[in-house]
């Protein structure tokens, strides 16, 4: 056996029997993280997993959809009067109020109807394809591991070094991420208590020449790199700080992010934190009987909202909301129809949500449609490739080159602007130039929202060729913010720019168009 072969055997040994050494894992440190501008160097993702299935209708529901919904699901529909509106076709779970605050102040955004092609509702296999960001059945690396051996091919051979003496990704608890396995090795540590001892001992095994020796040697080799790594978190945990009351203390949601706020303010360089949510696999009992707004998933959805609004308020208070954004996901949504047992069965596509202060639009995509007919087994529609958004985020937040991501996927990339607004400059960022299309992706129509000082404004549509769609409008505007509705039915799906001219300047905005199904 190759040592390369035998590294990765002991990496991907974490899906059944995980090599433990006390609370670490081995895992990788960065150089750089991408070849990005400056700006992007210090910036973090926090990824977390909803693992089960999450119910998206039970989540986010759609409220021009009501009435259908209340034929397809009749004993776990949520009275209307308890939801919590956030537009007025949208409304959250009445159990997810923190995260309603931050959607008000422009901390959360929602993608709507995120899954993949011909979803076969398997848990392994489901959740394979979002860690792998790939249908491919024999792909074994994670979308980041795949990113990252192109970074450092030769990882993990001197690592940690000087410069580069932190972990490039933390898995909150006993199992590394999927997400982050690259072809020799996992780019994650596992860390279930940051202030938790990291002294291993040591065993300073010489290689005899054997080809035991020398797998004993590399053995060796990362409990060292353990030790290091461990050295790394356990002072930046110890150095940082968390300031927000809103944490649950007796919720591991809650702990596992108070625990990421005090590594990153603590100084430690991780680019990347994962953490694992389970639960959310409601065949029964999703729902009390007779009390649609509460049960496990009203439980499960308060856990999440709470962890992620005091997660939200500690990084303001810490000076680092700039730093970090945030997602969700889980393999699958759930049926429309719900069952018999107040549950629901595995689904189709669902809602992701991502969070931060540096998102782009409140909502990503058309509300699902629902028909007034069950059909048996119906998921929501896929309308957004997952795989897209992953590679939005690779280029929007790490700045990564779109070139390099296409080559990581299988299909042709539709990027979608999602984490952009902190990248903007001064000029663009600011409020009298600032152009916004939502939702994005739309279907047969959108909204363009701009602001300007009292002028003639032109508006129109261009295909990526260049080639004028149609004119909008060209009129004299009045002072102030304005909602100009933009119609696309019988416009192909595809890539669209409109373009808004006045006399401040020519400023565009790129959307996607959806197909209509």
């Amino acid at each position: 056996m190759k040592r390369r072969n035998f590294v990765q055997s002991v990496a991907l040994s974490s899906i059944g029997a995980p090599l433990v050494l006390k609370n670490f894992k081995f895992g990788a440190v960065t150089e750089d993280l991408f070849k990005t501008s400056r700006s992007a160097e210090d910036r973090v993702l926090v990824i977390i997993r909803l693992n089960g299935g999450n119910d998206g209708l039970g989540t986010l529901v759609p409220l021009d959809q009501y009435a259908n919904l209340a034929i397809q699901r009749p004993n776990i529909l949520i009275p209307q009067n308890q939801l919590l509106t956030i537009t007025p076709t949208i409304a959250l779970h009445p159990a997810m109020s923190g995260m309603r605050d931050m959607f008000n102040n422009e901390r959360l955004s929602i993608i709507q109807n995120v899954g993949y092609p011909e979803q076969n509702r398997s848990h392994f296999r489901s959740m394979d394809i979002w860690t792998s960001g790939m249908l491919d059945p024999n792909a074994t690396r994670g979308w980041l591991g795949r990113y990252l051996d192109q970074e450092f091919p030769n990882f993990p051979d001197d690592y940690p070094n000087t410069a580069n003496p932190d972990p490039f990704a933390i898995s909150m608890g006993y199992e590394v991420s999927a997400t982050c396995q690259g072809l020799a090795a996992n780019f994650s540590v596992a860390i279930n208590n940051p202030f938790d001892s990291y002294n291993l001992v040591e065993t300073g095994q010489v290689n005899d020449g054997t080809y035991y020796g020398s797998h004993m040697e590399y053995l060796s080799t990362l409990i060292v790199q353990a030790n290091a790594y461990g050295a790394q978190v356990n002072a930046a945990a110890n150095a940082g700080n968390s300031l927000s009351t809103m944490y649950d203390p007796n919720d591991e949601i809650s702990k596992n992010l108070k625990y990421i706020a005090q590594m990153i303010s603590g100084g430690l360089k991780t680019k990347i934190y994962i953490v694992n949510v389970n639960g959310f696999d409601t065949h029964n009992a999703q729902v009390v009987d007779g009390a649609p707004a509460t049960g496990e998933h009203a439980n499960l959805l308060s856990r999440v909202s709470t962890a992620i609004a005091a997660f939200q308020n500690d990084l303001s208070l810490l000076g680092l909301e700039n730093r970090v954004a945030g997602m969700t996901f889980s393999e699958f949504g759930r049926q429309i129809a719900s069952n018999a047992s107040d549950g629901t069965d595995h689904g189709d596509a669902a809602p992701l949500f991502l969070f931060g202060s540096c998102i782009s639009s409140g909502i990503i995509g058309p509300n699902p449609v629902i028909s007034d007919t069950i059909v048996d087994q119906a998921g929501v529609p896929m309308q957004i490739d997952f795989r897209d958004v992953y590679a939005s985020i690779l280029r929007d937040w790490f700045e990564a080159d779109t070139t390099e991501i296409q080559g990581m996927f299988e299909q042709t990339i539709n990027f979608i602007s999602v984490l952009d607004s902190c990248n903007l400059g001064l000029d663009e960022n600011s409020l009298e130039n600032d152009v916004l299309v939502f939702p994005n992706p739309c279907v047969d129509q959108t909204t363009l929202k701009f602001k300007c000082s009292g002028e003639k404004v032109t508006i129109r549509i261009y295909d990526t060729a260049g080639t004028l769609i149609r004119e909008v409008c060209s009129k004299e505007f009045q002072p102030g913010e304005h909602l100009v509705p933009i119609e696309l039915e019988g416009t192909p799906s595809g890539n669209y720019l409109v373009m808004v001219h006045k006399n401040s300047g020519t400023f565009t905005k790129k959307f996607i168009k959806l197909k209509n199904i």
